[in-house]
């Protein structure tokens, strides 16, 4: 038995989700260093001719992009079917009416969360792995679309209970709301609004494209919502009582919500482009992206500040004590390698401040790699910590 298994909580939801996110930050390796024309991603047909004609160099980056997508999606699926399970047995449990009566009840959001990002680490493993997928792709679109919206329905479902409990008959605690743990629901209905947005920037057809903007806005103005009142509600506590220590990682959680909602925005602005003759400039990308990035840093900056104060790192990463939460530093970390991409492909290099392949380029994509490389290690600690067998005790004679 695992101590995730022992001391179940849905906030492990967020291992799954922080493995699909490392599968995203190989899939960026593709996405801005493999050519795609023809289409505004990269398929198995492009990695395929860099695999047959690039030069050794480009052949080890594809191989080492689809290894690593295809191992932390087998890690996605693997841990999300393990949470999906126990977290089944958890809600059938003695604990978890006083579990969901708690501020703790949020937690649930992890489940649409995390199965909002596998939808997404489904479909760049077609993309990397299938042949001939692009030719089906529009009929996969309105698929999605129905997927995410069934799992938008389940996170407004949860969250609706959650909230409507407390407006019934409150129980919420103020005092004990110290972090930013109830922006947990912000960001899966960001990643749900990601997901939706995909169909804008890549289907042809201007009917599928719309219904992804306007579905896709519903939810990224909703989570922006929920996130401006959560931390005009926790502030207060934070100063007043102190930071949760145990939940000090959501201080950082901004981060990755800022990431996927910047995302959406982007395949929105670029569906916009082509189907409803908007336009955009590559400069104004560029000061959108910049903007994003300057508040994760922001974000960032605070975040590590209080986790040194309260020895968060050696208490709860390389220390003896545990706590799930500790997953939700992970999330940070890939959110920003991923914005660090987009906003030095998407901004720097459209705008034509930087040139591709540069050594400025290389040294920014350096800043990415470093994120990316910090991630692994620290998904693997974690595992180690939470997932590796825990030694059966000895049984005792009886006297």
């Amino acid at each position: 038995m695992t101590r995730a298994s022992r001391e179940y909580s849905p906030l492990y939801f967020l291992a799954s989700l922080g493995a699909g996110g490392l599968a995203v930050t190989f899939f960026m390796w593709m996405m801005f260093w493999v050519p795609h024309p023809g289409q505004p991603v990269p398929i198995f047909e492009d990695n395929w001719a860099i695999l047959t004609g690039g030069s050794l160099l480009q052949q080890a980056m594809v191989l080492g992009a689809m290894a690593g997508i295809a191992v932390f999606a087998y890690l996605n699926i693997k841990l999300l079917v393990f949470n999906l399970r126990s977290f089944a047995a958890f809600r059938r449990s003695d604990k978890y009416q006083a579990f969901a009566d708690s501020n703790a009840g949020s937690q649930v959001l992890a489940m649409p969360l995390a199965l909002a990002m596998s939808v997404n680490v489904g479909f760049i493993i077609g993309l990397t792995f299938v042949p001939g997928l692009w030719s089906i792709v529009e009929y996969m679109f309105p698929a999605a679309i129905l997927a995410f919206l069934a799992i938008g329905y389940i996170a407004f479902r949860e969250l609706g209970h959650f909230v409507g409990a407390r407006l019934q008959k409150g129980g919420f605690n103020c005092a004990a709301n110290n972090s930013f743990a109830q922006m947990l629901p912000a960001f899966a209905l960001s990643m749900i609004g990601v997901g939706l947005a995909a169909p804008a920037a890549m289907s042809t057809s201007p009917l599928v494209a719309g219904i992804s903007l306007v579905l896709s806005t519903f939810f990224v103005v909703a989570a922006v919502l929920i996130a401006l009142i959560v931390m005009v509600m926790s502030m207060r506590p934070m100063l007043e009582n102190g930071v949760n220590v145990e939940a000090a990682p959501t201080l950082m959680v901004v981060i990755p919500l800022i990431t996927v909602v910047g995302i959406a925005l982007m395949r929105q602005n670029h569906g916009l482009h082509v189907h409803f003759d908007v336009q955009g400039g590559a400069g104004e990308t560029l000061r959108m992206l910049t903007q994003l990035l300057s508040v994760q840093v922001i974000f960032a900056l605070f975040g590590l500040a209080v986790l040194a104060r309260v020895g968060y790192l050696a208490r709860f990463v390389t220390g003896p004590e545990t706590s799930p939460g500790s997953y939700a530093l992970v999330c940070p970390g890939v959110a920003l390698s991923v914005m660090t991409h987009f906003w030095l492909n998407k901004g720097l290099v459209e705008a034509g401040l930087i040139d591709k392949f540069s050594v400025a380029y290389w040294g920014i994509s350096a800043i990415a790699l470093a994120l990316q490389l910090s991630m692994i290690v620290l998904v693997w600690m974690l595992a180690t910590k939470h997932f590796r067998a825990i030694p059966t005790e000895a049984a005792v004679p009886a006297e």
